[in-house]
C-alpha cells in the first residue's frame, strides 16, 4: 500500500512540474507566475481542488506519441474565493506553450459542464499560444467545444477571462464571449492575426503590444475592460471584483456589512455648477452613493464619457451607469452606447439592480457617428433599459436633453422610480438651440429674450414632474438615502417580458 501511495505522490509531482524547472524559470524571468501560483493567489488558501490531473494528449503525429506531460497543457479544478465555490481553469505556458489540444479542451468543458449543472462561476486563465498545430482540425474542434459552452452559459454564471498572456487566433474568440476580461500590461496581448500576417497583407508595421496590447484593448477597441500591472495586481482585483457577483441567475449577489448610514451629504448640493457649459466629475456623486465609497468601475479607459461600474447601497450590490460630464460634456455616441449597454445586459441577466445618473446633453452629432452606426448602436443601450426586468432607479442632475433623456432610462422605459435634482433640465434640446429653431426669423435681441423665456419654463424639472414622468423632485443631499430606500421597496419586484425564443437586439 505504501508503494502505490509514493507512486502517486510522484506522479502528482510530476503533473505540478508542468514543462520543468527550466520553462517555470523561463515564464518567471518574464514577470509572470505559472499556472498554479496564479490559482494559489485567486483561490482561498487550501480550497483548489484539481480535475484531470493525469490527462495526456492523444495525437500520434509528429513524435507527439513520445512527448506526454499529465495535465496537458491546462489545470483545471474548483475552489472558493471569499468562500464562495468558482470553477477555474488556468493555462500553463510551460507545457507545449499553453497550446489547445482535443483533450485540453475536454478538461476545459469538463469544468464548464460542472458549473452550469451546479450555479457557479466561471474564470479563465489565459495563457496560449494558441492551437496545437500538430493536432490539426482536433484542435479546432476543441475551441469550438469550448465556444458552444460560453454561449449555453452566457446569462446562466457568470465567466470572467484574465489574459496573462498570448491569445491569438481562434484563441480570442472565447474570452469575447465571456462577460467580463482582464489583461495584464506588458506581457498579454489579444488579436485574430498577429504583426507578421498584418504586415504581410496590408504593409503595415506594428508591433504585439499596438495591436492587441492591454492598453490597446481597454482605451481603444473596449475589447477588454481592465489593463492591470501585474499578475498578482491582476487576480486580487479579481478577487475583489467576484464578490460583487452572483453565483448564478438564480441567485442574488452577496450581502456585505456596512457602517455607512444614510445621513444627508450636504456637499452634493454645491455639485452641479453655476454655469450649465461647466463640467464636474461624476464620480463624486457615485462615490457618495455608494457604501464605504467603494466603487470598482469597468472600462475606465473607454468611452469614458459614461462610467458603468459595481457598487453597493446597504451591502447590496448595484450596476451603475452614468454620464461623465468632464468627457465631452457626457454626449452619449457610438462607443459609449455599446458599453453601457452591454453592462446594462449583464446586470439584468444577474438580478442585478440598476441606478442611472442623468446629464446628458444628446446623442454626437457628425458625419463619422453617422456613417458608423450611431442609429443602431445608440439603440443597443435603449434596448438594453427597456428590456431590463431588474428594479431601475434614475436620477436626473442636470440635462436630459432629445433622444437621450429617453434612451437613459426613462420612466418611458419601465423606470420603477425615477428622480431629479431641481438642477435638472428636461427638454427636447438647449434653450438657444430651441429658440433659433421656432423664431428662426426674429431679431438677435428678440432671440435673447424668447431664449430666456424658454429656459425660465423649460430648464427644470417641474414640467416632466407634471407629467408624471418624474416621480419626486429631490434634493441633492438626500440622493443616497432616496435610492437605499427605493431599492429596499423594489426587492420583490416582478416584471416579465413576453414570452420568446430570445430577442433581436440591434447588433
Amino acid at each position: 500500500m505504501q508503494t502505490v501511495l509514493e507512486q502517486l505522490e510522484a506522479k502528482r509531482e510530476r503533473a505540478r512540474q508542468g514543462g520543468g524547472q527550466r520553462r517555470i524559470d523561463a515564464q518567471h524571468a518574464k514577470g509572470k507566475l505559472t499556472a498554479r501560483e496564479r490559482l494559489d493567489v485567486l483561490l482561498d488558501p487550501g480550497s483548489f481542488e484539481e480535475y484531470d490531473m493525469f490527462v495526456e494528449h492523444n495525437c500520434i503525429d509528429f513524435g507527439m506519441d513520445e512527448n506526454h506531460i499529465p495535465g496537458d497543457g491546462v489545470v483545471t479544478g474548483s475552489g472558493t474565493i471569499n468562500g464562495r465555490l468558482v470553477y477555474v481553469f488556468s493555462q500553463d505556458f510551460t507545457v507545449f506553450g499553453g497550446a489547445l489540444s482535443e483533450r485540453h479542451a475536454e478538461k476545459i468543458c469538463k469544468i464548464m459542464d460542472m458549473a452550469l449543472k451546479v450555479g457557479a462561476p466561471v474564470i479563465g486563465l489565459n495563457d496560449s499560444g494558441g492551437a496545437r498545430i500538430q493536432e490539426g482540425v482536433a484542435s479546432l474542434g476543441g475551441y469550438a467545444e469550448v465556444f458552444q459552452r460560453n454561449v449555453l452559459a452566457s446569462g446562466v454564471v457568470p465567466q470572467i477571462s484574465l489574459i496573462m498572456g498570448p491569445c491569438a487566433g481562434g484563441a480570442v474568440y472565447s474570452p469575447a464571449m465571456t462577460d467580463f476580461i482582464f489583461m495584464v500590461k506588458d506581457s498579454s496581448y489579444m488579436f485574430v492575426t498577429g504583426p507578421d500576417v498584418v504586415k504581410t497583407v496590408t504593409n503595415e508595421v506594428v508591433t504585439q503590444d499596438e495591436l492587441g496590447g492591454a492598453v490597446t484593448h481597454t482605451t481603444k477597441s473596449g475589447v477588454a475592460d481592465l489593463a492591470l500591472e501585474n499578475d498578482i495586481e491582476t487576480l486580487l482585483r479579481t478577487r475583489d471584483f467576484f464578490d460583487f457577483l452572483p453565483l448564478s441567475n438564480r441567485e442574488d449577489p452577496p450581502v456585505l456589512p456596512t457602517h455607512q448610514g444614510l445621513d444627508h451629504d450636504e456637499s452634493l448640493d454645491t455639485l452641479i455648477p453655476d454655469s450649465a457649459n461647466k463640467p464636474y466629475d461624476m464620480h463624486e456623486l457615485i462615490r457618495k452613493v455608494c457604501d464605504e465609497g467603494n466603487f470598482f468601475e469597468i472600462q475606465p479607459k473607454h468611452a469614458a464619457n459614461i462610467v458603468c461600474g459595481f457598487g453597493r447601497v446597504e451591502g447590496h450590490t448595484v450596476g451603475i451607469v452614468a454620464n461623465q460630464p468632464m468627457v465631452q460634456a457626457g454626449v452619449l455616441d457610438i462607443a459609449s452606447s455599446k458599453k453601457a449597454g452591454r453592462f446594462v445586459r449583464f446586470c439584468d441577466a444577474f438580478n442585478i439592480p440598476i441606478v442611472t445618473f442623468v446629464d446628458v446633453p444628446g446623442f454626437l452629432p457628425g458625419t463619422a457617428q453617422e456613417h458608423n452606426g450611431i442609429i443602431k448602436n445608440g439603440a443597443k443601450l435603449l434596448f438594453a433599459y427597456a428590456e431590463a426586468t431588474v428594479p431601475k432607479i434614475t436620477v436626473i442632475t442636470r440635462k436630459a436633453y432629445g433622444g437621450a433623456y429617453d434612451v437613459m432610462a426613462s420612466k418611458h422605459l419601465r423606470g420603477d422610480l425615477n428622480y431629479a435634482w431641481p438642477t435638472a433640465e428636461i427638454a427636447v434640446m438647449g434653450a438657444k438651440g430651441a429658440v433659433e429653431i421656432i423664431f428662426r426669423n426674429q431679431s438677435e435681441d428678440e432671440i435673447a429674450e424668447r431664449t430666456k423665456e424658454y429656459e425660465d419654463r423649460f430648464a427644470n424639472p417641474f414640467v416632466a414632474a407634471s407629467k408624471g414622468f418624474i416621480d419626486e423632485v429631490i434634493m441633492p443631499h438626500s440622493t443616497r438615502r432616496r435610492i437605499a430606500i427605493g431599492l429596499r421597496k423594489l426587492r420583490t419586484k416582478q416584471l416579465e417580458n413576453p414570452w420568446k425564443k430570445h430577442d433581436n437586439i440591434p447588433l
